[in-house]
């Protein structure tokens, strides 16, 4: 008999899209229906079969008195205790593990959990510790919206929501490099400072004394993005010097 390690209840579940009051699963090879399992030492598939009665859950391991049974989950679960090692191999190598059914692991699962609410509360402590101007910032780019036309309070109440919403989307935007650069290039807009022309197709200065074409918008590119590259190179460094002067006198 094959020596077996590590015997344990194990309670298997259907995935959210194969969850009915009652479920058959497949527990034999056919013509029609093959149940397969690829052998990556032999190099063949090898056809499954569940019976209680044998020691192996591939057919060419069982002799010709196998009894098959069927495997039924109940309420979306199957239980399977460690007294049952072939049914619990036979799900191992079933082709609809991890696609119809999956292993229930408590452990792994709180892991995630806590994981998760780690998260969530490192979002918030960061929320709740922003200055005013921070949240200014990751509301522009966040929202798009013009953080003048709106309360601080207001700001703050929708960034905590956000980040306990959405914390791994927030933390990434607060530790993004480039955030505050496209915060600044969403407030040049929304004062208007530059502007956009030509069916967005074109950025133009809209100072009292400079009305020109700074950059044209390659074709599908996010604007931001691009905006922010130009003014973080040689030609573009003094032009977001003279930008931000702009901004400054406008607050």
């Amino acid at each position: 008999m094959k020596q077996r390690k590590n015997l344990v209840d194990k309670v298997y579940k259907l995935t959210r899209n194969a969850a009915p009051l009652s479920f058959m699963l497949q527990t034999r090879s056919s013509s029609k229906r093959p149940l397969l399992y690829f052998d990556n030492t032999k190099g063949v598939n090898r056809a499954l079969r569940y019976a209680r009665n044998q020691n192996s859950p591939f057919e060419d391991e069982q002799d010709g008195n196998a009894i098959v049974e069927p495997v039924i989950f109940e309420d979306g679960f199957l239980r399977v205790p460690r007294t049952n090692p072939v049914l619990q191999e036979f799900l191992h190598y079933h082709p609809y593990n991890g696609k119809k059914f999956i292993e229930v692991n408590q452990e792994q699962d709180a892991q995630t959990e806590v994981n998760k609410l780690n998260s969530r509360v490192d979002a918030l402590i960061e929320a709740r510790n922003l200055d005013i101007d921070q949240v200014e910032n990751l509301s522009s780019v966040l929202f798009g919206i013009d953080p003048a036309k709106i309360t601080s309070s207001e700001l703050r109440r929708d960034l905590l929501v956000f980040a306990e919403s959405h914390p791994d989307d927030f933390l990434e935007a607060i530790n993004d490099p480039m955030m505050k650069l496209q915060a600044t290039i969403t407030q040049l807009f929304n004062k208007k400072i530059l502007i956009y022309k030509n069916s967005k197709k074109d950025v133009y200065f809209n100072t009292s004394s400079n009305k020109k074409r700074m950059l044209t918008l390659p074709f599908g590119e996010d604007p931001l993005y691009v905006i922010a590259s130009y003014l973080q190179s040689d030609e573009g460094i003094d032009i977001l010097k003279f930008l931000e002067k702009k901004l400054k006198a406008e607050k």
